[in-house]
């Protein structure tokens, strides 16, 4: 029986391609593509001669019966337009079948731009959730934000560019002004990450026009153990730290109350009392 390997490419960058991944599509005896136009790019790019098929969204349940066929004599590899097949891309079907008819699945991992985000975004990593495509519509959209309000841990999404804005003005609406990292056309010529909060992130992009595909990282919840765990004594020895880099006070407080959860002007308070020379802190810039 055959294997079917989930193979992972590129989400931009041809050189993030593995020596692996080349090496599986160059074996297996057919590759399910969900663009065959990209996976000619890719495959020219590294001299792969392997069939391809097509196996996108409007056509994976009619191609599955053939493409287990093509399981039971050989190897098959499964490749989205870009990224790991399966996330936001097709392929839970195909997988589910091959799992039940016996065959094993191997991942050969990649980008995947969910995770290449979150990384970069420097919000924290330790727990989030991946929410995939926001619905198009408003309604839609509005309701799956409210039902994820209180997690506490950071929320990822995908947005199309001519949503952007109207998925910004929902986030504000229903989350509130959290931190927020708006990356676009992540690995490729005009990346970009915009962080800042959301109506921050609001104000930029009505200045600029969004161009390529975007994701979204957008802080949790506030709880109150998150403030509860900074004091104001270390809410200061922070302070003081970023200070003593030069880092202006108003950006120091801006970052803190990021990180913190507590309210801006708590912070802004004890930002000013250090500088008035009523806590053991380093004083900061009066210039801002």
């Amino acid at each position: 029986m055959g294997t079917l390997y989930v193979v992972g490419t590129p989400i931009g960058n041809l050189e993030d391609m593995t020596f692996r991944a080349v090496r599986v599509l160059r074996e297996v005896s057919l590759v399910a593509a969900e663009d065959t136009r990209s996976a000619q790019v890719l495959f020219a790019r590294f001299d792969i001669h392997t069939p391809v098929t097509s196996y996108f969204e409007h056509n994976k349940l009619t191609k599955l019966g053939r493409i287990l066929d093509a399981l039971a004599k050989g190897d098959v590899a499964l490749i989205s337009e870009a990224g790991m097949p399966g996330l936001s891309d097709p392929g839970y079907e195909l997988i589910r079948s091959a799992l039940a008819e016996g065959h094993a699945v191997v991942p050969v991992p990649g980008p995947v731009a969910a995770v290449t985000a979150l990384v970069v975004s420097g919000l924290p990593t330790d727990r989030f959730l991946f929410l995939g495509f926001l619905p198009r519509r408003q309604a839609e959209r509005q309701r799956l934000l409210k039902t994820v309000a209180a997690e506490p841990g950071t929320l990822v999404a995908y947005e199309s560019p001519h949503r952007l804005r109207q998925a910004l003005a929902d986030i504000a609406h229903v989350l509130g002004d959290r931190p927020i990292a708006v990356a676009e056309e992540l690995t490729k010529r005009f990346e970009s990450v915009f962080r800042g909060t959301v109506s921050e992130a609001i104000a930029h992009f009505e200045a600029e026009r969004p161009r390529g595909e975007f994701t979204l990282v957008v802080g949790g919840a506030p709880g109150e153990d998150v403030a509860q765990s900074w004091p104001d004594e270390r809410v200061e020895t922070a302070l003081a730290t970023l200070l003593g880099e030069g880092i202006s006070r108003a950006t120091a407080v801006r970052a803190l109350s990021r990180l913190t959860g507590r309210p801006h002007r708590e912070i802004y308070r004890l930002a000013l009392n250090m500088a008035s020379g009523g806590s053991d802190g380093h004083p900061g810039p009066e210039g801002e």
